[in-house]
């Protein structure tokens, strides 16, 4: 399984990267799956509806589906959240799964920083960070990419894993 980072502050421009990168990738003709963290409670359920109804009687799992799409909702309840590579494993095999978030984990990531924010860079004191992608230019000992420059970003992050 391959598997790459976007990782940064918040405000960094991760999410604007992350959809850049599947755009492009997916683009060249690579299959792309992603896993986003979220910080706080989300929801993609809503109350009154069926499922949602389903969850708070108690399910464990709830799978909602349609012919467009389904979505597997999972309650922890007393759990704690698991591990990135459980979550993996849940993901039907594709050429690259993009992570945005999960900073402090192990897999190789590109760092998204916007000057503006304040916030420090990450990639100083982690070696997991293989290259920086930043509006503002950078002197690091790794790679650093216009943040816009997504074609570069990508042809990185693909050398990375070998596609």
């Amino acid at each position: 399984m391959r598997i790459y980072g976007v990782a940064g502050w918040k405000n960094a421009g991760k999410t604007g990267l992350m959809e850049r990168l599947v755009s492009e990738i997916t683009g060249r003709g690579f299959t792309v799956s992603t896993v986003k963290h979220a910080h706080h409670t989300f929801d993609v359920d809503h109350p009154g509806k069926d499922s949602h109804r389903h969850r708070v009687a108690g399910a464990s799992e709830v799978l909602l589906a349609s012919k467009n799409r389904f979505a597997l909702m999972h309650e922890l309840r007393e759990e704690d959240e698991p591990p990135l590579e459980a979550l993996l494993s849940k993901l039907a095999p594709v050429d690259l799964i993009l992570v945005e978030g999960y900073k402090r984990d192990n897999h190789p990531k590109v760092e998204a920083h916007r000057a503006e924010t304040g916030n420090p860079l990450i990639a100083p004191d982690d070696p997991t960070v293989h290259a920086v992608a930043s509006d503002v230019p950078l002197d690091l000992d790794r790679p650093v990419f216009d943040l816009n420059d997504t074609k570069a970003i990508a042809d990185f992050v693909l050398q990375e894993v070998g596609l």
